[in-house]
């Protein structure tokens, strides 16, 4: 992997596939530069598809402490590092990374997510504060295990499923990076989308939900369209949370390549 240096000093490592236009790839909660991979591979030939480990994860570093500002640098110095200029897609908290790195004036070009994980509204504001005192005490604890059951529960995962992945190889995987869910935690703040800061965005937006989505994602994804000046909302019928790289695929190859014409039309 190539590497880069945020202006904290920390190390963030990437990788490029294909020659095109810049096309980075922002992951999410528990995600790594090999997560997007699939994905990455599907567009490749025809963008330059940046991957890479956010601070804390796989070969990047995490000189802390942390803020979300450390996370905005660190795209804008990737970016930087491809050329300056890129389209970006980011996924769930990597959605709400995208997001705030382009209200912060990162060079974006074309914006698409999918699913960030705001939980607006009083019931969404309380849930999210409940889960956010649980996993900060799981970390405190060094519970790593806890901290990822939490996060699997809140986001759907069966208990069942939980329990069959904890005897899976990848389980280790997952809890080394166990410590980073406080910084996806931190980027979604109190769970509101935050409008205001939002206003600024003045890329192309498209935001994206899955057809068999929660409730809550269906209504946040719609808030947040309304929310970002050039935003478009689009519904992927059949996905959920869990989102199939062969779905979102052509979906963004004609969103990002065909940066003149009128957005796509809503849903």
């Amino acid at each position: 992997m190539d590497k880069t240096l945020s202006p904290d000093g920390t190390v963030i490592a990437y990788r490029r596939r294909g020659e095109g236009p810049p096309v980075v790839l922002v992951g999410g909660a528990l995600g790594t530069a090999a997560t997007e991979a699939p994905l990455a591979r599907l567009l490749a030939p025809r963008f330059g598809v940046v991957t890479y480990d956010r601070r804390g994860r796989g070969s990047s570093g995490d000189n802390g402490p942390y803020a979300v500002e450390r996370e905005i640098e660190d795209l804008a110095a990737l970016i930087t590092a491809v050329g300056g200029r890129a389209s970006v897609f980011g996924v769930g908290a990597g959605g709400a990374l995208a997001l705030e790195a382009a209200a912060a004036g990162v060079p974006v070009d074309l914006l698409a997510v999918y699913e960030p994980t705001y939980t607006p509204g009083a019931a969404g504001a309380q849930f999210k504060a409940s889960c956010t005192a649980r996993l900060h005490r799981l970390l405190s604890a060094e519970d790593r295990a806890g901290a990822v059951e939490l996060f699997l529960s809140v986001t759907g995962v069966p208990a069942d499923t939980v329990a069959r992945m904890r005897r899976a190889p990848l389980w280790h995987d997952l809890v080394s990076l166990a410590h980073t869910l406080a910084y996806d935690d931190a980027l979604l703040g109190d769970g509101s989308i935050p409008a205001e800061r939002f206003a600024s965005v003045t890329a192309r937006t498209l935001v994206v939900c899955g057809g068999s989505s929660t409730a809550r994602a269906h209504r946040s994804t719609r808030a947040l369209a309304d929310a970002v000046p050039r935003a478009r909302h689009r519904t992927l019928t059949g996905q959920t949370r869990d989102l199939a790289p062969q779905a979102v695929a052509p979906v963004l190859t004609e969103f990002f390549a065909e940066d003149t014409r009128p957005l796509l039309r809503a849903s």
